[in-house]
Protein backbone atom coordinates (compact mmCIF):
# COMPACT_ATOMS: atom_id res chain seq x y z
CA UNK A 1 0.00 0.00 0.00
CA UNK A 2 2.62 2.69 0.72
CA UNK A 3 4.66 1.91 -2.31
CA UNK A 4 1.26 2.53 -4.65
CA UNK A 5 1.02 5.81 -2.37
CA UNK A 6 4.60 6.77 -3.34
CA UNK A 7 3.99 6.03 -6.86
CA UNK A 8 1.05 8.17 -7.14
CA UNK A 9 2.59 10.98 -5.21
CA UNK A 10 5.76 10.98 -7.46
CA UNK A 11 3.35 10.65 -11.12
CA UNK A 12 1.57 13.31 -9.61
CA UNK A 13 4.39 15.48 -8.95
CA UNK A 14 5.95 14.50 -12.68
CA UNK A 15 2.88 15.23 -14.45
CA UNK A 16 2.09 18.29 -12.29
CA UNK A 17 6.03 19.78 -12.95
CA UNK A 18 4.92 18.99 -17.06
CA UNK A 19 1.84 21.33 -17.09
CA UNK A 20 4.38 23.85 -14.98
CA UNK A 21 6.62 23.96 -17.95
CA UNK A 22 4.63 24.55 -20.54
CA UNK A 23 3.66 27.77 -18.48
CA UNK A 24 6.81 28.48 -17.83
CA UNK A 25 8.46 28.29 -21.10
CA UNK A 26 4.95 30.22 -22.55
CA UNK A 27 5.79 33.06 -20.33
CA UNK A 28 1.86 33.54 -20.28
CA UNK A 29 2.32 33.47 -16.00
CA UNK A 30 -1.13 35.37 -15.30
CA UNK A 31 -0.08 36.83 -11.66
CA UNK A 32 -2.72 37.68 -9.45
CA UNK A 33 -1.77 38.82 -5.70
CA UNK A 34 -3.89 36.56 -3.32
CA UNK A 35 -5.09 38.18 0.21
CA UNK A 36 -2.24 37.66 1.87
CA UNK A 37 -0.06 39.20 -0.30
CA UNK A 38 1.44 36.43 -2.30
CA UNK A 39 2.03 35.82 -5.94
CA UNK A 40 -0.52 33.04 -8.00
CA UNK A 41 -0.01 32.27 -11.14
CA UNK A 42 -2.04 30.19 -13.76
CA UNK A 43 0.97 27.53 -13.45
CA UNK A 44 -0.02 27.43 -9.50
CA UNK A 45 -3.94 26.52 -10.51
CA UNK A 46 -2.84 24.19 -13.23
CA UNK A 47 -0.20 22.60 -11.01
CA UNK A 48 -3.14 21.90 -8.11
CA UNK A 49 -5.53 20.24 -10.23
CA UNK A 50 -3.06 18.05 -11.66
CA UNK A 51 -2.05 16.76 -8.44
CA UNK A 52 -6.26 16.57 -7.08
CA UNK A 53 -6.41 14.14 -9.85
CA UNK A 54 -4.22 11.68 -8.92
CA UNK A 55 -4.42 12.33 -4.83
CA UNK A 56 -8.36 12.36 -5.06
CA UNK A 57 -8.37 8.55 -6.08
CA UNK A 58 -6.09 7.71 -2.99
CA UNK A 59 -9.03 8.85 -0.70
CA UNK A 60 -7.12 10.04 1.41
CA UNK A 61 -8.18 14.17 1.85
CA UNK A 62 -5.67 16.57 0.71
CA UNK A 63 -4.62 20.16 2.67
CA UNK A 64 -3.43 22.03 -1.17
CA UNK A 65 -1.94 26.03 -0.58
CA UNK A 66 -4.77 26.33 -3.79
CA UNK A 67 -7.14 24.68 -2.32
CA UNK A 68 -10.07 25.66 -0.83
CA UNK A 69 -9.80 26.57 2.96
CA UNK A 70 -10.70 23.71 5.25
CA UNK A 71 -11.35 24.57 9.03
CA UNK A 72 -9.79 22.43 11.97
CA UNK A 73 -12.82 21.44 13.28
CA UNK A 74 -13.16 18.96 9.78
CA UNK A 75 -9.02 18.26 9.78
CA UNK A 76 -8.72 17.68 13.63
CA UNK A 77 -9.29 13.48 12.88
CA UNK A 78 -7.91 12.95 10.13
CA UNK A 79 -5.19 9.67 10.83
CA UNK A 80 -3.70 10.45 7.35
CA UNK A 81 -3.52 13.48 4.94
CA UNK A 82 -1.96 14.81 1.41
CA UNK A 83 -0.19 18.13 2.19
CA UNK A 84 0.64 19.70 -1.05
CA UNK A 85 2.66 22.73 -2.71
CA UNK A 86 1.58 23.02 -6.18
CA UNK A 87 4.75 25.60 -6.69
CA UNK A 88 6.65 26.23 -3.92
CA UNK A 89 8.62 29.60 -4.77
CA UNK A 90 5.96 31.09 -6.91
CA UNK A 91 8.07 34.41 -6.46
CA UNK A 92 11.37 32.28 -8.50
CA UNK A 93 8.84 31.25 -11.04
CA UNK A 94 8.16 34.61 -12.12
CA UNK A 95 11.76 35.52 -11.66
CA UNK A 96 12.48 32.61 -14.07
CA UNK A 97 15.61 31.29 -11.99
CA UNK A 98 14.43 28.06 -12.06
CA UNK A 99 14.69 27.29 -8.35
CA UNK A 100 10.58 26.35 -7.38
CA UNK A 101 9.53 22.94 -7.01
CA UNK A 102 6.39 20.90 -6.35
CA UNK A 103 5.85 19.38 -3.05
CA UNK A 104 3.62 16.23 -1.74
CA UNK A 105 3.87 15.02 1.90
CA UNK A 106 1.57 11.84 2.94
CA UNK A 107 1.10 12.55 6.64
CA UNK A 108 0.33 10.29 9.18
CA UNK A 109 -0.59 10.85 12.93
CA UNK A 110 0.64 13.97 12.23
CA UNK A 111 4.49 12.95 11.10
CA UNK A 112 5.52 13.19 7.38
CA UNK A 113 5.85 9.12 6.04
CA UNK A 114 6.29 10.04 2.38
CA UNK A 115 7.43 12.57 0.85
CA UNK A 116 8.18 13.93 -2.94
CA UNK A 117 9.78 17.07 -4.36
CA UNK A 118 10.43 17.61 -7.97
CA UNK A 119 12.31 20.57 -9.41
CA UNK A 120 10.94 20.73 -13.12
CA UNK A 121 13.26 23.15 -14.21
CA UNK A 122 16.09 20.79 -13.50
CA UNK A 123 14.73 17.33 -13.79
CA UNK A 124 15.66 16.43 -10.25
CA UNK A 125 13.40 13.90 -8.70
CA UNK A 126 13.65 13.53 -4.97
CA UNK A 127 11.54 11.15 -2.83
CA UNK A 128 11.31 9.19 0.08
CA UNK A 129 8.92 6.82 2.79
CA UNK A 130 10.02 5.83 6.25
CA UNK A 131 10.43 1.68 4.75
CA UNK A 132 13.15 2.53 2.14
CA UNK A 133 14.50 5.81 3.04
CA UNK A 134 15.62 9.02 0.82
CA UNK A 135 16.63 8.84 -3.12
CA UNK A 136 17.58 11.40 -5.82
CA UNK A 137 17.20 10.76 -9.24
CA UNK A 138 17.17 12.60 -13.00
CA UNK A 139 13.80 12.21 -14.83
CA UNK A 140 13.01 13.15 -18.37
CA UNK A 141 9.97 15.04 -17.96
CA UNK A 142 8.69 13.82 -21.65
CA UNK A 143 9.82 9.78 -21.17
CA UNK A 144 9.73 8.49 -17.80
CA UNK A 145 8.38 5.22 -16.00
CA UNK A 146 7.63 5.64 -12.17
CA UNK A 147 9.14 1.95 -11.37
CA UNK A 148 12.44 2.90 -13.46
CA UNK A 149 12.85 5.65 -11.83
CA UNK A 150 12.64 4.54 -8.34
CA UNK A 151 14.96 1.51 -8.96
CA UNK A 152 18.29 3.85 -10.71
CA UNK A 153 17.69 6.55 -8.16
CA UNK A 154 20.72 7.04 -5.95
CA UNK A 155 19.88 6.57 -1.77
CA UNK A 156 20.59 10.07 0.58
CA UNK A 157 22.93 11.36 1.49
CA UNK A 158 25.23 11.44 -1.26
CA UNK A 159 29.01 11.77 -0.52
CA UNK A 160 30.36 15.77 -0.58
CA UNK A 161 33.59 16.38 -1.47
CA UNK A 162 33.86 20.46 -0.32
CA UNK A 163 33.89 19.63 4.03
CA UNK A 164 33.45 23.07 4.64
CA UNK A 165 30.35 23.53 7.19
CA UNK A 166 27.99 24.92 4.82
CA UNK A 167 24.64 26.26 5.84
CA UNK A 168 21.99 26.99 3.47
CA UNK A 169 19.24 30.06 3.76
CA UNK A 170 16.18 30.95 1.75
CA UNK A 171 17.02 33.45 -1.42
CA UNK A 172 13.57 35.69 -0.19
CA UNK A 173 13.50 35.91 3.13
CA UNK A 174 16.81 36.12 5.34
CA UNK A 175 16.55 37.63 8.88
CA UNK A 176 18.69 39.35 11.08
CA UNK A 177 18.15 35.75 13.59
CA UNK A 178 19.77 34.07 10.30
CA UNK A 179 22.71 36.10 9.99
CA UNK A 180 23.46 35.63 13.79
CA UNK A 181 23.01 31.81 13.20
CA UNK A 182 25.67 31.99 10.82
CA UNK A 183 28.02 34.59 12.86
CA UNK A 184 27.48 32.23 15.74
CA UNK A 185 28.46 28.57 13.36
CA UNK A 186 31.48 30.85 11.75
CA UNK A 187 32.89 31.39 15.50
CA UNK A 188 32.45 27.52 16.30
CA UNK A 189 33.43 25.98 13.00
CA UNK A 190 35.63 28.86 11.35
CA UNK A 191 35.34 28.85 7.67
CA UNK A 192 31.40 28.41 6.73
CA UNK A 193 29.86 28.82 3.27
CA UNK A 194 26.76 30.17 3.03
CA UNK A 195 24.05 29.13 0.25
CA UNK A 196 20.90 31.24 -1.20
CA UNK A 197 18.30 28.98 -2.42
CA UNK A 198 14.87 29.17 -3.40
CA UNK A 199 11.66 26.87 -2.16
CA UNK A 200 12.06 23.96 -0.79
CA UNK A 201 15.58 23.11 -2.37
CA UNK A 202 17.17 24.07 0.80
CA UNK A 203 15.51 20.83 2.61
CA UNK A 204 16.36 19.16 -0.20
CA UNK A 205 20.24 20.40 0.13
CA UNK A 206 20.42 19.33 3.60
CA UNK A 207 19.00 15.72 2.73
CA UNK A 208 21.47 15.54 -0.22
CA UNK A 209 24.18 16.34 2.08
CA UNK A 210 25.26 19.57 0.15
CA UNK A 211 24.63 21.54 3.08
CA UNK A 212 25.12 20.64 7.04
CA UNK A 213 22.75 23.02 8.32
CA UNK A 214 19.27 24.96 7.22
CA UNK A 215 17.71 27.58 9.97
CA UNK A 216 14.68 28.75 9.08
CA UNK A 217 14.33 31.50 11.17
CA UNK A 218 10.97 33.39 8.91
CA UNK A 219 7.36 32.54 8.19
CA UNK A 220 6.85 29.08 6.27
CA UNK A 221 3.87 27.07 6.55
CA UNK A 222 2.87 23.48 6.61
CA UNK A 223 2.88 22.61 2.86
CA UNK A 224 6.19 24.45 2.25
CA UNK A 225 8.03 21.80 4.82
CA UNK A 226 6.40 18.72 5.24
CA UNK A 227 7.65 17.05 2.10
CA UNK A 228 11.08 18.28 2.76
CA UNK A 229 11.03 17.15 5.78
CA UNK A 230 9.82 13.50 5.13
CA UNK A 231 12.75 13.40 2.90
CA UNK A 232 15.49 14.94 5.74
CA UNK A 233 14.75 12.63 8.27
CA UNK A 234 14.25 9.78 5.82
CA UNK A 235 17.77 10.41 4.96
CA UNK A 236 18.82 10.68 8.64
CA UNK A 237 18.53 14.28 9.30
CA UNK A 238 16.51 16.20 11.99
CA UNK A 239 13.66 19.17 11.74
CA UNK A 240 13.44 20.70 14.96
CA UNK A 241 10.60 23.17 15.60
CA UNK A 242 12.67 25.61 18.12
CA UNK A 243 10.13 26.29 20.43
CA UNK A 244 9.17 22.95 21.08
CA UNK A 245 12.62 21.25 20.74
CA UNK A 246 10.76 18.57 18.75
CA UNK A 247 10.24 17.06 15.51
CA UNK A 248 7.78 19.23 13.73
CA UNK A 249 4.70 17.88 13.68
CA UNK A 250 1.46 18.62 10.61
CA UNK A 251 -1.77 19.20 10.27
CA UNK A 252 -2.14 21.53 13.34
CA UNK A 253 -4.64 23.87 14.09
CA UNK A 254 -2.27 27.15 13.25
CA UNK A 255 -0.99 25.85 9.81
CA UNK A 256 1.63 28.40 9.84
CA UNK A 257 5.22 26.83 11.14
CA UNK A 258 7.17 28.09 13.86
CA UNK A 259 10.92 28.85 13.28
CA UNK A 260 12.86 25.72 12.88
CA UNK A 261 16.08 23.82 12.09
CA UNK A 262 17.11 21.27 10.11
CA UNK A 263 20.63 19.51 10.98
Amino acid sequence: MMKQLLNTAITAALEAGKAILEIYHSGEFYVEIKGDNSPLTKADTSSHHVIMSFLTKTNIPVLSEEGKEIPYEERKDWKQLWIVDPIDGTKEFIKRNGEFTVNIALIENQKPIIGVIFVPVSGELYFSSKEVGAFKVAVDINDFDVETLISKANKLPLQRKDKTFTIVASRSHMSAETDNYVQEMRSTHGAVNLISKGSSLKLCMVAEGQADCYPRFAPTMEWDTAAGQAICEHAGFKVIDMDTKEKMRYNREELLNKWFLIN
